[in-house]
């Protein structure tokens, strides 16, 4: 992780690109203009090798030639204070000049190209990729928690509208862009629909049930898992085609209640839970092999239910005593290196 440096206060300007370059085009001029009105009052500290005669076009065209290159000595200050001039003003104006264009030129052409042609890039690259949508305290533990399970930063993108969430998300080294994930170029742009997988945690209910309804019609088959506060607001996210709706207020209550039955479930729980845990739980399509057989014959691990045509079967069930082709498998397996579960 890199150091977070201390900001400074600021906000998005709202003056507009072509404001900007008239701005620092007067700018240009008016330093410009300063030069000619002092050599032209100081015209008889110049000399002219050419006729003799300083007139207002040789200021002119001595000031510009001064200021874009170092003169071809036609005409020269011969003065002390013509001299002065030409170190101490017209120098500095020069310099200032010359980076500002360049600032102009990287700003508004050549750092637009380039973030263009990046993003293309970046854009023919993903494939099978986790969209993160907000990456606030919950958006972000999911992705350390992504990681932690050995997903490649490369291969997650996060969405958020904060610059300071985008600046730790890329610190973590995963492909980032500033937007509104509500809207549908900007799930466009993260290819939305070669995606793997889309992480809703706005933060807002409201919010994160808009992505999910944004996302769907971009991407109908693609899972969905959304982070909701309110209990209420579990029903209209699965409307709106969320695969998976957590509610962590709902979470934390089961936990609570199961530390009241017995004081290790919510520790067994926390474990499943967790990449850090000694046990984890594991989704998988079964083997050609193991097709027929119940779900306790699985060597993998604890099998605890099957989904069939969409539908889950517990354990327990007449459907998880033969297990058929395209059935889904949740499991509960040791986590790598442990033996004990």
């Amino acid at each position: 992780m890199r150091p977070v440096l201390p900001d400074t206060l600021r906000r998005k300007s709202g003056v507009p690109v072509w404001v900007s370059i008239s701005w620092r085009v007067l700018g240009v001029v008016a330093l410009i203009a300063l030069a000619i009105a002092v050599h032209w009052f100081d015209r008889a500290g110049l000399r002219d090798n050419y006729d003799g005669v300083v007139s207002f076009n040789d200021v002119v065209y001595f000031t510009m030639i001064s200021i874009t290159t170092t003169g071809y000595g036609d005409i020269a200050p011969v003065t002390d204070r013509a001299r002065l001039f030409d170190a101490l003003i017209v120098t500095p104006i020069r310099i200032f000049i010359v980076l500002l264009f360049i600032g102009t030129t990287y700003n508004f052409i050549l750092k637009r190209t380039w973030d263009k042609w990046r993003m293309a890039r970046i854009q023919r690259d993903l494939h099978d990729h986790i969209v993160v949508a907000g990456f606030g305290k919950t958006g972000s533990e999911a992705v350390d928690e992504l990681m932690a399970r050995g997903r490649d930063p490369s291969s997650i993108v996060v969405i958020d509208g904060d610059a300071d969430n985008i600046a730790r998300a890329e610190a973590c080294g995963c492909n980032v862009l500033i937007g509104d994930a509500t809207r549908d170029t900007t799930l466009q742009d993260v290819k939305i629909a070669r995606a793997c997988s889309l992480i809703v945690a706005a933060g807002r209910d409201d919010t994160s049930i808009l992505i999910v309804l944004t996302a769907r019609h971009l991407a109908p088959d693609l899972p969905i898992s959304i982070i909701v506060k309110a209990e209420d607001n579990e029903l209209p996210a699965r409307a709106a085609g969320a695969t998976t709706v957590i509610n962590p207020v709902s979470f934390a209550g089961l936990l609570l209640a199961s530390s009241c039955s017995g004081s290790h479930i919510a520790d067994y729980m926390m474990d499943l839970a967790s990449f850090d845990g000694r046990v984890q739980l594991s989704e998988r399509a079964i083997d050609d092999a193991e097709v027929g057989q119940p779900l306790s014959a699985i060597t993998t691990g604890l099998g605890l239910r099957i989904y069939r045509g969409g539908q889950p079967f517990g354990f327990s069930a007449p459907e998880a005593q033969a297990l058929a082709r395209g059935d889904v498998v949740v499991e509960i397996v040791p986590k790598r290196g442990l033996a004990a579960a």
